[in-house]
């Protein structure tokens, strides 16, 4: 018996050993951590929450301010663009927290790619929303386009459903951009490979163009191209990797 426990890698050791009491006392650390990293961006959030507002009915192309309609609406929408703003301010730590967490069950080659994978993570998440933030004035272009002529119908611009929208596409946009993530981590896991995604470079190539269709309606073909494009680096990029690393 010993001899085989000898024999296993030193990160099942370890994982076999963690009673069920120390992962709920893991999880409890990487979730108070992750929850007192976001509560503490949101609360610096708010200082800067007029200004993003500002940025937001300038980059919307409004001719008039956000409006709210009830007496506390004007805070309650500081306090929505707070959360927002803390959210993804605290992204990274909370994405550390995720791989901290479930590093226990990780070989030690596996662990060694954690902190790479962490910064590429945020960062490629942090890309999606600024190419969701770019895309705005053209998702309201396009949405305001199917409402009917504007002598009918009028678009009033209400600061939370707003921010609503702009948290969705957000989200949206940063888990579309986790695209080379996913790819480099299923094929360290050896459920795809190098081989495998070039064998089916063209129907992915399609479906990246679909989706960048998709994620950005209207009729002129620049547009897409901002996504397209992004995209396909990602997916050939993540293929060069998993080929370097004999996946």
């Amino acid at each position: 018996m010993g001899l085989l426990t000898r024999n296993r890698p030193a990160a099942t050791v370890e994982d076999s050993q963690m009673s069920i009491v120390e992962h709920l006392g893991a999880l409890r650390r990487a979730m108070g951590v992750s929850a007192g990293a976001w509560l503490v961006a949101s609360i610096a959030c708010w200082f800067v929450s007029v200004p993003f507002l500002e940025f937001v009915v300038q980059r919307g192309g409004f001719h008039q301010a956000l409006v709210y309609f009830s007496p506390a609406g004007g805070v309650m929408l500081r306090l929505q663009v707070s959360l927002f703003l803390g959210t993804l301010l605290a992204s990274p730590i909370i994405i550390w927290q995720i791989w901290w967490f479930v590093a226990p069950g990780l070989h030690l080659h596996e662990r060694r790619v954690a902190l790479p994978l962490i910064f590429a993570t945020s960062l490629f998440f942090l890309m999606g929303v600024a190419v969701a933030f770019y895309s705005l004035p053209l998702f309201l272009l396009i949405l305001q386009s199917f409402a009917g002529p504007s002598n009918v119908v009028q678009y009033l611009p209400n600061g939370s459903e707003l921010l609503s929208f702009l948290l969705w596409i957000s989200i949206a946009f940063g888990l579309v951009f986790e695209l080379p993530v996913v790819l480099y981590v299923l094929g360290m896991l050896r459920i795809i490979s190098s081989g495998w995604l070039w064998r089916k470079r063209v129907w992915w190539l399609i479906g990246l163009l679909l989706l960048a269709n998709f994620m950005t309606p209207g009729v002129d073909p620049i547009t897409p191209l901002i996504v397209a494009v992004p995209l396909v680096i990602f997916y050939f990029g993540a293929m060069l990797v998993l080929k370097i690393s004999g996946r």
